[in-house]
């Protein structure tokens, strides 16, 4: 753990996780690795099951320090799914949170940890970039999950570009709401730690207790996934804000106007787990004529639109250093990756998303974007939440229907929808839930969508 024993070194007394400092982390997980080091020593790769918090935090950097690959689990998974993924992976020792403990048989809990003898251990400081430090499995929408091998050679590449692209104040402040288990939680821990500035770490999405960190300038960069931002848009005050990285899922476009009008430092970033987060990122208040787009790259990302349609919208394509070379188990992908994602770039190399690719709607042979819809949708401030799924049909293979969260009747809908939209885009259904299904990122669950 190069970078945490040189922020120790270089800035000792500066805060780095909650209240602790970079020296009280830094101490604390040779501690751990020293509990840790007997339980891993015959093990190669590790899994860690917890909600967000310093401890975790502590932990993983302790089997970092150790050499050890780590599996970072989904605590929303059932314990079957828990059980598929250890098994696959042919993980034995598993660390759990002390409310987690019961969804793993056999798995160590944090607090169990530390009574546990004791024996100097080393960290280890240095790493070669293909050194695999953690593995993300990708959720299964559409079959068997895939693991996703982050080495130490994407971080670093990550956290290089991110500095570059989005700059560093000494002050930084990240909020850390989203999952760490997810590449959206993580790579934020390790963009604080190379760059030596604090992070906010809370357990849970809390609206009041960010809008009192937002107000009282606790923070000053955080990011979230649009549904969360749309919760707290009109309650919140600018504080002293200078980012809030938005992406995880297509955004709404009256969200991205909303945050325009109200002067909110909103980045727009478009990214993976298997590019270690970002690829794509900008700010909307400097390019305001832009905001329908997701950004441009950052260093050292090419972006390649394949296989084009008419209107010059076709697959698109990443080479990066931030990219994995292949999923685990499965041959290398080649020289360039397939997002799944259908787009365009302009002149001026500002990417934009249509669509992930196996969402399109075709419709009597016409392609359907399910992001169009929705951004009408969203036009109605009593739109909360919407969704766009396809049914089968046996007329025209596949129709639209609309799931909805809000206030709002299906004639309004219908007549709002009939005025601006091609007649084989207008939805054959409209369901009204009070809120749509989504994963521990915040993210909406399509495919539990059910038509």
């Amino acid at each position: 753990m190069k970078w945490l024993k040189e922020q120790a070194e270089k800035r000792p007394n500066q805060v780095f996780l909650n209240e602790l400092t970079f020296k009280a982390i830094y101490n604390q997980t040779k501690q751990m690795a020293e509990h840790l080091s007997e339980i891993v020593a015959l093990e190669s790769r590790v899994a860690l099951l917890s909600e967000n918090s310093v401890e975790m935090a502590i932990v993983l950097f302790a089997l970092l320090g150790l050499n050890k690959e780590i599996l970072l689990l989904n605590t929303h998974l059932t314990e079957h799914e828990l059980s598929e993924q250890l098994d696959e992976l042919e993980i034995n020792c598993v660390f759990t949170s002390d409310d987690l403990v019961g969804k793993v048989a056999g798995s160590i809990n944090f607090s169990k940890i530390k009574d546990t003898p004791s024996k100097e251990a080393e960290l280890e400081q240095s790493f070669s970039d293909d050194k695999i430090a953690v593995i993300m499995n990708t959720s299964a929408t559409t079959g068997k999950f895939k693991s996703v091998p982050i080495t130490w050679g994407m971080i670093s590449s990550h956290v290089k570009a991110s500095q570059l692209t989005i700059g560093l104040q000494e002050k930084d402040n990240w909020l850390v709401v989203l999952p760490m288990f997810h590449v959206s939680g993580l790579s934020i821990i390790m963009r604080s730690l190379y760059n030596g500035t604090a992070t906010t770490i809370l357990s849970k999405f809390d609206e009041n207790e960010i809008l009192q960190l937002i107000d009282e300038h606790k923070i000053n960069m955080m990011s979230l996934v649009p549904t969360m931002l749309n919760r707290m848009i009109d309650k919140m005050s600018k504080g002293n804000l200078r980012m809030i990285l938005l992406g995880g899922e297509f955004i709404p476009q009256p969200l991205i106007s909303k945050s325009q009008k109200l002067g909110l430092p909103v980045y727009k970033t478009y990214g993976m787990t298997e590019s270690f987060s970002q690829s794509v990122t900008f700010n909307i208040l400097e390019f305001p004529e832009k905001i329908s787009s997701v950004g441009r790259s950052l260093p050292d990302v090419q972006i390649e639109i394949r296989h084009r349609d008419k209107t010059g919208a076709g697959e698109i394509w990443l080479q990066s250093p931030m990219l994995m070379k292949a999923y685990l188990g499965k041959a290398p992908y080649g020289e360039a990756f397939d997002t799944g994602d259908i787009g365009y770039l302009d002149t001026d190399g500002f990417l934009y998303v249509l669509n992930r690719r196996k969402d399109i709607i075709i419709s009597g042979g016409e392609n359907i974007y399910p992001k169009e819809i929705e951004d009408l949708v969203y036009l109605l401030p009593e739109i909360r939440e919407c969704a766009v799924v396809p049914r089968i049909d046996t007329t025209w293979g596949q129709v639209p229907v609309l799931f909805v969260v809000g206030d709002s009747s299906e004639e309004k809908l219908l007549h709002f929808m009939a005025n601006k939209l091609a007649k084989y885009k207008l939805p054959h259904e409209i369901h009204f839930m009070d809120s749509l299904p989504k994963n521990a990122s915040g993210k909406i669950l399509r495919k539990d969508l059910k038509v």
